[in-house]
Order: C-alpha cells, then sequence, then structure tokens
C-alpha cells in the first residue's frame, strides 16, 4: 500500500510547485513582451502558415489558378504556361522558409538559455548530494556503523568538475561543440 505524505508536506510541495510554475509562467509572458515587431510578425507568420487555414486557402487560390489556365473554367487564361504560377510559389516558399527560420533561431535561444537553467540546477543539486553524502557518511562513521562500500562512498564525495567532464565528452566526439 502507498504511503501517504502529511497535508503539511503536500501542501509545502504545492506551494513549491505553484511557485516555480508562475516563475516559469512570468519568465515566459516577458520573453514574449521582449520580442521585437520583427520576431512577432516572423511568428505570426510561422504560426498562419503551420495552419490548415493556409492549406485551405493554398488549395482555393492554386487550384483556381490551375483551373482556369487549364481552361476548366470560363474566363481568360492570364497563366497558361504556368510561369507565372510557378515563381509566385517560388518567392513565397523563399519568404515563408525565411520567417521559419527566424522562429526556429528565437526558439533555438530559448532552449538553450532553459537547457543552461537546467545545467545549472543539476550542477547545483549535485553539489548538495555530494555535500548531504559526506554529511552522511561522517555521521556512520561517528555512528560506528560499516559502510560496505567505502571506496564507492568516498569517490561519490567528491565534487564533479564541469569542465572535465565536458573535455571528456570533446575527447570522444570530436565534433561536438560544448
Amino acid at each position: 500500500m502507498k504511503k501517504m505524505n502529511p497535508p503539511e508536506e503536500r501542501s509545502e510541495m504545492l506551494r513549491l510547485v505553484e511557485r516555480n510554475i508562475s516563475a516559469l509562467v512570468e519568465r515566459s509572458r516577458e520573453s514574449e513582451l521582449k520580442r521585437s515587431r520583427e520576431q512577432r510578425l516572423a511568428d505570426f507568420i510561422t504560426h498562419f502558415a503551420g495552419s490548415m487555414r493556409f492549406v485551405y486557402i493554398h488549395l482555393l487560390i492554386y487550384g483556381l489558378w490551375i483551373f482556369v489556365n487549364l481552361g476548366w473554367i470560363p474566363g481568360p487564361k492570364f497563366d497558361p504556361t504556368f510561369v507565372v504560377l510557378a515563381m509566385v510559389a517560388s518567392v513565397e516558399a523563399i519568404f515563408l522558409s525565411t520567417f521559419i527560420l527566424i522562429s526556429q533561431n528565437r526558439m533555438s535561444q530559448l532552449a538553450e538559455r532553459r537547457a543552461e537553467l537546467d545545467l545549472q540546477i543539476s550542477l547545483l543539486a549535485e553539489h548538495e548530494i555530494t555535500r548531504l553524502l559526506t554529511l552522511v557518511a561522517d555521521i556512520a562513521t561517528r555512528m560506528h556503523v560499516d559502510i560496505a562500500e567505502r571506496a564507492e562512498v568516498e569517490e561519490l564525495k567528491k565534487d564533479i568538475q564541469p569542465r572535465e567532464i565536458l573535455d571528456e565528452i570533446e575527447r570522444r566526439h570530436p565534433d561536438s561543440e560544448l
């Protein structure tokens, strides 16, 4: 049977979770407000280009263009060789891909910042865990409790050096840009 935490612990944990969520939401809001007019435009166009409304509009426009110029719909043919259609589609593709790249670059920068935050939190947690392990090992020694894997505990009590880990990753993966 699963052991339930006392209500005080649950409420404290809930407060911590709510605090963290609020901080993330607030930071996200701030980031959205800091976007330049160009970034907002690129994000809007990217969002619209990734919608079914965009697909339907293009089906309608390009479908009508093709039907008219094939002579399936009465009226004058304004692009019988479809050269203009190809040019319009090419120019549109150039601009759409540029807007998408602008949005992706911004999202990549945000993801990089979040990854750096995650790394900092992980490094702080590792440091705190190392200190706790040292404290527990010292308590065990004072209470004459035998630690079966003493060598492993001594190794775990050492702080991790991020630069050494990064150097090892680069040594094993020379193409890495860490």
